[in-house]
């Protein structure tokens, strides 16, 4: 297991003052959305992608877990294991292009022969390309892998994002094998992240909450949530990522993923921003919560008990503790102040937190009955929402992760309502 104790975190700071974005100023009406946009500069240009020799250790863990857990073979689609292991990066048609890990030997790869010279330019592990025509099988490519490695009878891992036809096509092609789920390999590499990976994460979370300052001075009365969050897609893009967020005003803000219905900021309305980008395939995640205006009294002390609930989240994230522990404490702040019990609403409708990695959300979920054991290296979101329905929604969102010495954010939480970035 990877310790973390080399891992030196981006001073949030120090990246603010880096990108000009300096002292704070409430959301206020102005002649132009570009003001605060306009000083921002690439963050990205010291980022530091994943080596060759990173993924093959990573592919070298898996074939130990495939060794452990007899396992013969792990077949991946194009998508996220498929990068996370071999680099590369392919979209999916309803043309077949894989990789296929042995638990003994080289990776190889599936693809059609037109796109061969393609393929080729993006691999870098391995060099054995096995091709089909237009009117040829795939699946008796993938039967004929199965063979030259030896596999007469045994197990196949199915990573878990394999679509049904290919998985029916190569079952249908090769029914002396068993087929199971990859799980035991795939999310027992990549749930717990490198320090390489955790770089590139400190990276996207640095750029979100820069992205969300610069945009917070640009808010004015009458716009809609789609001009805000442009806004904030803008910002991300000047700052050298891929990224945005939904936007929610008022009432709406109790609708835990937003709402489809037009609204127009008005004073007094609460403002929820929740979004993130992507650093070399590594993702952030990051709510924000606050009024347009001076806050009322209720909306304040919903917004203090979210961030109690938030920070009760955190304290329970123990090392070897189960993952619903952060669930449980940050769930009792919010019943224990008269809402839920449960899910229920008004209350905390959803978990309180998601894994994040090369994925927004990924395993390590923090919800009841996820007993799996908090170790270095899980990164997950902590992020209850108070929902009130008919009034407004309170939900701050950052992202933590576990290290030898325990739990750190990646981000700082939100100072109050009336300064909702440190």
């Amino acid at each position: 297991m990877t310790t973390r104790r080399n891992f030196i975190r981006t001073s949030v700071t120090g990246i603010a003052a880096a990108s000009a974005i300096t002292g704070y100023a409430k959301p206020m009406i102005t002649s132009s959305y570009s003001t605060a946009l306009d000083q921002l500069k690439p963050m990205t240009d010291d980022s530091k992608p994943i080596t060759v020799e990173e993924r093959k250790a990573r592919i070298e863990k898996a074939q130990k877990l495939m060794v452990e857990n007899k396992i013969d073979a792990i077949y991946l689609d194009g998508g996220t294991s498929m990068k996370y292991f071999t680099g590369v990066d392919w979209g999916n048609s309803e043309r077949m292009m894989a990789a296929i890990i042995p638990a003994k030997g080289e990776v190889k790869y599936v693809g059609p022969h037109f796109e061969e010279a393609r393929l080729r330019e993006l691999i870098k592990i391995g060099n054995d390309v096995r091709v089909w025509e237009e009117h040829e099988s795939p699946y008796k490519v993938v039967g004929g892998i199965f063979s030259d490695w030896g596999i007469k009878t045994g197990r196949i891992g199915m990573e878990e994002r394999v679509r049904f036809f290919l998985f029916d096509g190569i079952r249908k092609e090769s029914p002396h094998l068993e087929y199971l789920s990859a799980d035991v390999v795939t999310v027992g590499c990549r749930l717990f992240k490198s320090p390489a990976e955790l770089a590139l994460m400190q990276k996207a979370n640095d750029i979100t909450l820069a992205a969300y300052k610069a945009s917070y001075g640009s808010i004015e009365e009458g716009m809609t949530q789609g001009d805000l969050a442009g806004i904030i897609s803008r910002a991300h893009s000047k700052l050298g990522a891929r990224g945005g967020a939904f936007v929610s005003f008022g009432e709406y803000t109790a609708f835990p993923h937003g709402s489809s219905t037009p609204q127009k900021l008005k004073k007094g309305d609460v403002i929820l921003i929740d979004g993130g980008c992507s650093v070399d395939g590594y993702a952030s995640d990051i709510t924000r919560t606050f009024v347009f205006g001076e806050p009322t009294k209720r909306q304040r002390e919903i917004w203090n008990l979210e961030k109690a609930s938030q920070s009760a989240g955190f304290a329970a994230a123990k090392l070897n503790a189960p993952c619903e522990n952060v669930d449980i404490a940050a769930r009792k702040i919010i019943t224990d102040a008269g809402f839920g019990p449960g899910y229920k609403v008004p209350g905390l409708p959803h978990r309180t937190g998601h894994g994040i990695g090369m994925d927004g959300h990924e395993w390590g979920n923090m919800v009841l009955g996820n007993k799996q054991p908090l170790k270095p290296g899980m990164c997950f979101s902590i992020e209850p929402t108070i929902s009130i329905y008919g009034e407004f929604g309170i939900r701050l969102e950052d992202c933590a992760y576990m290290t030898e010495q325990g739990v750190k954010w990646f981000t700082p939480q939100s100072e109050s309502i009336d300064k909702p970035f440190s």
